[in-house]
């Protein structure tokens, strides 16, 4: 199921956007106004850790947390959110899918990530893992058909699992333009969505859905077709949504 918008509780209407559209903000961001890919990678996972530690509540920080990542930008935005939680005390092990696979800003990720001292676990770990709470950062709105090798391994752990699971900008395994998952794909108990909702967020698989500031002026969006409220973000940098229904 898709959405051409959401709404905020305090029944502000924000757009829906589409992969082409996303990566379009992405580009004009990273390589004409700004924010970069560092900026909003931290702001990603700063809001991302924040709401893990809301969720936990009296259990935090010594409830155990997962973080499951891949090795693209949503990978790096969960190895980011990882080491704010470790910064704060948690209690965190990291599993990446493939880690040798890493460049760039998630590589650089990682390194500050180790930096910590926090646990990074393997794949053949993951079963004497223990997780009162799952963060899910394994593939995001790149999606390009069924999930395979190892980033399926991890989808399919965290079907299995009985702990919740927060999933960064969506649901790994669920296209984000059209809601449809055509294969392996998370169930999450939250999703916090970055910059702007996508048009696939109204899929059952989604959860409670969070919209998370990143820090893209609203020029960014404008240059997309896209006019968000001015007011979104005013009660916080993370927000609410459900899907408008017409």
């Amino acid at each position: 199921m898709t959405a051409s918008s959401f709404r905020t509780d305090a029944g502000l209407v924000v757009p829906a956007i589409t992969t082409t559209q996303m990566r379009e903000v992405d580009r004009i961001a990273i390589d004409e106004l700004g924010p970069n890919l560092y900026q909003m990678m931290e702001n990603a996972g700063g809001n991302l850790a924040s709401l893990c530690v809301e969720l936990l509540g009296d259990r935090w920080p010594s409830a155990p947390i997962v973080v499951l990542a891949g090795t693209g930008g949503n990978g790096g935005g969960g190895i980011c959110a990882a080491r704010h939680l470790a910064n704060r005390g948690g209690n965190v092990t990291l599993v990446i899918s493939n880690p040798s696979h890493l460049k760039g800003v998630p590589a650089d990720q990682l390194a500050l990530y180790r930096a910590t001292g926090a646990r990074v676990a393997t794949v053949a770990d993951l079963d004497t893992v223990d997780a009162d709470l799952l963060v899910d950062a394994v593939l995001g709105y790149s999606l390009d058909g069924a999930p395979h090798g190892a980033a399926a391994e991890l989808i399919r752990w965290m079907s299995r699992h009985p702990a919740p699971v927060v999933s960064l900008d969506i649901p790994s395994g669920v296209d984000s333009t059209t809601g449809v998952a055509p294969g392996a794909h998370v169930s999450a108990t939250h999703t916090v969505t970055l910059a702007a909702p996508k048009t696939g967020l109204d899929a059952e698989a989604v959860g409670t859905l969070w919209l998370a500031d990143i820090g893209i002026p609203r020029e960014v969006y404008r240059r997309v077709g896209i006019e968000l409220p001015p007011a979104l973000f005013a009660p916080g940098y993370r927000v609410q949504l459900r899907a408008s229904k017409t």
